[in-house]
């Protein structure tokens, strides 16, 4: 994995950390307030933490079609809680991650799971490499 790949899995990693300990800590302190909201919560760090580890072991057989179905869901998921949170505020007495398209964390599960999709659909395993043809040499 390289460049970008290694962005993608970090920034992955960083939403599994955040969505993690924001479920958490709403499901102990306040899950009586808003049980599906912080259910939807504990279900996004679930899919981020399932993505990170597909994309680190995208290689190796069966991991590759893993991050697809993750992050395919998590785009499933952000479309629909965000749009559901815009139209049907009352489902949301809290916000949630995926929440107003993750307004919370400035957009980014937004615009993660295209980022995710763009990845996996020009790095699939066993294609040959991209390599960037030889420049002319001019004489």
């Amino acid at each position: 994995m390289t460049g970008i790949g290694r962005v993608l899995v970090i920034v992955y990693a960083i939403m599994a950390l955040g969505a993690t300990g924001r479920s958490f800590v709403q499901i102990v302190e306040r899950f009586d307030e808003a049980p599906v909201a912080y259910t939807l919560s504990a279900l996004s760090a679930v899919v981020y933490i399932v993505a990170t580890l597909a994309l680190v072991f995208a290689g190796r057989p069966g991991w590759y079609a893993v991050a697809w179905v993750a992050i395919v869901f998590e785009l499933v998921g952000v479309l629909v809680i965000g749009t559901l949170s815009l139209v049907m505020p009352e489902l949301f007495a809290h916000p949630t991650v995926w929440s107003w398209f993750g307004m919370g964390y400035l957009f980014v599960p937004l615009v993660l799971p295209f980022l995710g999709i763009w990845w996996l659909a020009t790095h699939r395993p066993g294609a040959p490499a991209q390599t960037p043809a030889p420049a002319a040499v001019a004489s």
